[in-house]
């Protein structure tokens, strides 16, 4: 974590993919780092959920990645970036229920197709792009009031 020239607030955390045991680890120091800011609960909230289901994609999916954030006087902006299949058909993908996780996932609780409709749920901007064979980067931004 490092406090930029603006004032801005940034830190990231890489990301092992098939790692779930330090799963939850990245979102879980935002969500530390948000609270000791005294940022609101509602916010903390949003920026939990949503950076907990952009790790979780990465655990699921890639071989690794990175979760970048950046906290300033407007807001959250987070980045996540992973070395991944990609995402062929991302309409498709951002369709509540649809999910390509292997069964051996589903059978841990996991896969169930909410990940990136939940991102974009609790993002108040959401950007997705992806290229099949080398990954997908997810923005989102969260806006204080």
């Amino acid at each position: 974590m490092a406090l930029n020239i603006e004032g801005t607030i940034e830190g990231s955390s890489q990301l092992i993919g098939g790692d779930f045991t330090t799963a939850g680890e990245a979102s879980t120091l935002l969500k530390v780092k948000l609270t000791e800011l005294g940022v609101a609960e509602d916010i903390i909230r949003r920026a939990a959920i949503a950076t907990f289901e952009a790790e979780m994609n990465v655990v699921i999916y890639a071989a690794a990645g990175w979760l970048h954030y950046y906290i300033s006087p407007q807001g959250i902006r987070i980045r996540i970036e992973d070395m991944g299949p990609g995402i062929a058909d991302i309409g498709l993908a951002m369709q509540e229920g649809y999910s390509t996780a292997p069964d051996w996932v589903r059978e841990m609780g996991w896969g169930a197709g909410m990940g990136l409709p939940n991102m974009k749920r609790n993002s108040d901007v959401f950007t997705i792009d992806s290229v099949v064979g080398e990954g997908t980067t997810v923005e989102m931004v969260i806006n204080f009031p």
